[in-house]
């Protein structure tokens, strides 16, 4: 929902970064090394050592942040679009496993309908980038992607801020996974429509 406005600050603050990673380590790299230390978060979740495993998931996010903008420097890539997605859609729900290892009989549940939300919210925005790069629809509104950035509700920037919060307060996961769940599939929907709208 913000990520349009939140790309316009971070963007141009990555590129600066960037400048200063040579040229030779690749956005692919970036990419593989960040969802590395990212997926330190989730043994450190499952024996409950919250705040330090958000700062391993906050890590991960930079990484995120900065391999786009290596790539816009160098050029963007099909196998580039390809890592970064499929790393960050694993990453996203290695977390939530994560909470549901840490207190089954209280997280499980909630976390299982979380998983199935991003499977929603995941599946509706790829499906469509899969779409429009067939029938050739693009858009630069979310700055140079190596596919089409369908918008929702739920975005990049929410999903952080969501797991800064569980870290923060982990006893109140199981609430705060319904209600993130429920805001996932009010962006299926609205995708849905976009999707409609778009291609009919």
């Amino acid at each position: 929902m913000v990520d349009r406005w939140a790309n316009t600050i971070v963007h141009p603050t990555m590129e600066d970064i960037a400048e200063y990673v040579p040229h030779k380590i690749s956005a692919d790299t970036i990419t593989l090394v960040g969802f590395g230390i990212g997926m330190v978060a989730v043994p450190l979740l499952w024996i409950k050592l919250y705040s330090l495993a958000l700062v391993f998931i906050l890590i991960n996010r930079f990484f995120d942040g900065l391999d786009g903008a290596v790539a816009r420097r160098n050029g963007i890539t099909s196998l580039g679009g390809y890592l970064d997605i499929t790393c960050d859609f694993i990453f996203y729900s290695a977390v939530i496993l994560g909470f549901a290892l840490a207190a089954p009989e209280q997280n499980s549940l909630a976390a299982t309908f979380l998983i199935f939300s991003f499977i929603g919210t995941g599946a509706s925005f790829l499906a469509f980038a899969a779409v429009a790069e067939k029938h050739g629809i693009s858009s630069e509104a979310h700055g140079q992607k190596a596919f089409y950035y369908l918008e929702g509700l739920a975005e990049g920037t929410e999903t952080i801020l969501f797991y800064i919060i569980i870290c923060l307060f982990p006893g109140y996961f199981p609430a705060l996974a319904v209600i993130f769940g429920s805001i996932c599939w009010l962006t299926v929907v609205g995708r849905f429509g976009s999707a409609y709208s778009l291609l009919r």
